[in-house]
């Protein structure tokens, strides 16, 4: 009876929520420090090639 007052009268319980957010937000933002530390020297050196090929002329 209690889920159906609930569902009628639009009372919602959300503060479950807000931890896992922000776990999720903490753990993609590891991942991408993680990403950048392990991608990034290759990225830098394919970025200055391209660079170093269109002012070469």
């Amino acid at each position: 009876m209690r889920r159906i007052l609930d569902f009628l009268t639009g009372a919602d319980d959300d503060r479950g929520d807000v931890p896992g957010w922000v776990l999720i937000t903490l753990m993609t933002a590891g991942l991408v420090i993680l990403i950048w530390a392990l991608a990034g020297p290759a990225l830098q050196g394919v970025f200055q090639q391209a660079i170093d090929r269109v002012t070469g002329f």
